[in-house]
């Protein structure tokens, strides 16, 4: 007799079996298989084996191995035998998800798996035929034991030095049939002898059950947890308003390979006073969000979605970032490849198939003990048990440490807020945490300001525009600088309004060397000014146009001067414009009517949205989905039983038994051509014919279909089906 086949052994398990299968391995009714031969291939193949395989833990991927090392069919009580006794229930576990299939009371595994387990699961050689006696190990040479036990547990293959001066004690292992020569260089010990060296036992350590998680043993209050949380909320909402405002002010360029070049980003996270792996962090949930956009013209501005994001409340601004990271598969770890290519933000290289598993992971964890410390070693034990061939130590990391920057957790602990977050709370705490703006700062000395908490929405943007953030914390430091004020003016504020602007808000009086600053860059400003013709540039002082021209910074600009006020030049208007600026010049933008362009400046991209789409693996699908699919597939195998394929009828024939098939309200079996020109097999009960359409219930759905009549090749009446 035989052995079942893989489709036989499914065609038989119940309903309830099946829906456990399909839950555990969604991607098997993508899209619904015709038949259990079609289920069963999908089952076995690779990269449904492998996208299993991926979800096991540590103690399955065991059970996987040992079962492996044995001759099939195998029977639970061998599988214990190798293992342990709790291994039999985890065997069901894995049957029920197709990593195995019965044959009566045994179980054997799908020929794709044991290739995907590899030649020598659990470092066991191959099965060669010798004998041996462990009895003999106590007559054995000196040195013998300590190559067994080289290649008991690690490699099962040994290298040779030298084939013609093999060594007595190799010799030994050789003839006394513990070893076989795989050719003159190499020894393998077989899986028999090295599973008796093991003790019968196939792994070494039994990890049937996660690293056992210690409490933190630091007394850490709530409170402070939270309140380092909440800093740490307002702090990436601060990040991301800064950052798209300042793009809004100064574009960056795209890359051609995609995403932000290392000088734009170095630029962006000077001005917002971060280092450049969070400025990289804070691009890409603003991209994320569908604030932030690559446009047309390859220039990088916010979207129309971030004025709608400022008139939200603080929470559902968290909340609109938060939910959008939480299933996102991009990771920006700079060396998570394993060597120092940096990843761009927004590039198209940063999809990891690692990162979802492992958030989910962590979220699992947490919702499973909130007082769970990060950074212990126990939580990157444990994920490393939960998921072994996912698991990567670099984006663990990384995630942990975006964790900390969303104030999900703050001093790695478990915020209430993040908490809220993770069990789908209608209220995440956070409106009534976060501390009140404030719509004040005080000037200092030295050109710098304080704001001590958040400021107004519309001071901080007045802000902004002026003054360069050069710390964070409790309280914000701003720094004046030439270029910043340069920044003010190029939005059309004068000097009078800045100084206005400061004593109105400022706590202190304003410092004389400041308002200096102010005047004499606003007395300077737009003396020199540049237009395109490709581009020009024009001042009223010729000693100023002399200067330039003169400049060796200057020279690659290729300027030529054709009038005494005025020097042309190939680049274009704002590469002209920013290198002006780096040189020290203060430049300002003209229009082609010499009217300077120093109006306040709102860019918006014109192109909508585009986040990156998540790469994530199938959902599971829900109860309605699973019976439907079921159904489908036994229907499928229904329809063709003894009747592959249904008898070709007539038109007149085919309408004569539809017509009586109606009457009597009996099933029926069509063959079907589809619109690909492949032909269907369907069980249906119809009900009427209109204009040349049969409506009929299909068995498989349960829903009412319309079949052109016309396509119907063949009719057969279901009692032929036993």
């Amino acid at each position: 007799m035989s052995a079942p086949t893989f489709a036989e052994e499914l065609r038989a398990r119940s309903d309830e079996d099946l829906e456990k299968l399909i839950s555990n391995r969604p991607d098997l009714i993508y899209p619904v298989p015709n038949d259990f031969a079609s289920l069963a291939a999908r089952a076995s193949s690779m990269p449904s084996l492998l996208r299993a395989v991926d979800d096991l833990n540590k103690w399955q991927l065991q059970i996987l191995e040992a079962a492996a090392i044995l001759r099939e069919p195998f029977k639970p009580s061998e599988l214990v035998a190798v293992t342990d006794t709790s291994a039999k229930s985890e065997l069901e576990n894995l049957w029920q998800i197709g990593l195995f299939y019965k044959e009566g009371n045994s179980y054997r595994i799908p020929t794709n798996l044991r290739q995907l387990l590899g030649p020598e699961p659990a470092n066991l050689g191959p099965t060669i035929q010798t004998s041996f006696n462990l009895n003999n190990l106590d007559k054995a040479p000196n040195g013998t034991k300590e190559i067994l036990e080289k290649l008991t547990w690690a490699s099962p293959r040994g290298s040779i030095s030298d084939g013609a001066k093999i060594s007595k004690p190799l010799s030994w292992l050789v003839e006394n049939g513990f070893l076989v020569k795989s050719n003159e260089k190499t020894v393998t010990l077989p899986r028999e002898v090295g599973l008796a060296l093991r003790g019968g036992k196939v792994h070494k350590f039994l990890e049937k059950t996660p690293p056992q998680i210690n409490a933190n043993t630091e007394s850490t209050s709530q409170k402070i947890i939270d309140q380092s949380a909440i800093a740490n909320i307002s702090t990436v909402l601060r990040w991301v308003e800064e950052l798209l405002h300042h793009l809004s002010d100064e574009p960056a360029n795209a890359l051609r390979t995609g995403g932000i070049g290392i000088r734009d980003l170095k630029r962006i996270s000077e001005h917002i006073g971060i280092d450049e792996e969070i400025c990289a962090f804070v691009c890409e949930i603003s991209y994320l969000a569908g604030l932030l956009v690559v446009d047309v013209d390859e220039k990088i501005l916010p979207t129309s979605a971030f004025d709608l994001w400022l008139t939200k409340s603080e929470e559902e601004k968290w909340y609109a970032l938060v939910s959008v990271w939480q299933e996102s598969s991009r990771n920006l770890n700079w060396n998570q490849n394993g060597d120092d290519k940096r990843l761009s933000p927004l590039g198209t290289d940063l999809e990891h198939p690692s990162v979802l598993p492992i958030k989910h992971a962590i979220f699992e964890l947490f919702l499973l003990d909130d007082k769970t410390n990060l950074k212990s070693i126990e939580i990157e034990k444990s994920v490393e048990w939960l998921i072994p061939k996912r698991a990567n130590k670099l984006i663990l990391s990384s995630i942990i440490e975006e964790l900390e920057w969303f104030g999900i957790t703050g001093q790695n602990l478990l915020s209430t807020f993040g908490k809220n977050f993770l069990n789908n709370e209608d209220d995440l705490k956070i409106t009534q945490a976060l501390p009140k703006p404030v719509d004040h700062f005080v000037i200092q000395g030295d050109n710098t300001a304080v704001a001590p908490g958040p400021l107004l929405p519309e001071i901080s943007a007045e802000i902004g525009q002026i003054a360069d953030i050069a710390s964070k914390g409790g309280a914000t430091v701003f720094k004046f600088t030439e270029s910043s004020i340069r920044r003010g003016l190029d939005h059309g504020k004068t000097g009078t309004q800045i100084i206005d602007f400061l004593r109105k808000y400022s706590k202190s009086n304003l410092p004389q060397p400041l308002e200096y600053l102010i005047n004499d860059v606003a007395k300077r400003h737009g003396r020199l000014r540049v237009g395109s013709t490709h581009s020009y540039i024009r001042c009223e002082d010729e000693s100023m146009i002399s200067q330039i021209l003169h400049d060796n910074r200057c020279e690659h600009l290729r300027l030529r001067k054709i009038a005494p006020q005025v020097l042309i030049s190939d680049a274009e208007n704002i590469d002209l414009l920013t290198e002006l600026r780096e040189y020290g010049y203060l430049p300002a933008n003209e229009n082609s009517s010499g009217v300077i362009l120093n109006e306040p400046k709102l860019l918006r991209a014109k192109s909508r949205p585009k986040p990156p789409r998540a790469i994530s693996d199938y959902s599971t699908p829900n109860q309605t989905v699973i019976s439907t699919a079921i159904k489908s597939i036994r229907t499928g195998e229904r329809s063709r039983k003894n009747i592959s394929p249904v008898p070709s009828t007539s038109a007149n024939e085919t309408l004569s038994i539809l017509q009586q098939h109606i009457q009597n309200n009996s099933t029926l079996i069509i063959s079907y051509a589809d619109t690909n020109g492949g032909l269907l097999t369907k069980m249906i009960d119809p009900k009427n014919i209109a204009l040349g359409t049969l409506l009929a219930v299909d068995h498989a759905t349960e829903q009412p279909v319309q079949f052109k009549i016309s396509r119907i090749v063949g009719v057969s009446p279901a009692e032929v089906v036993s």
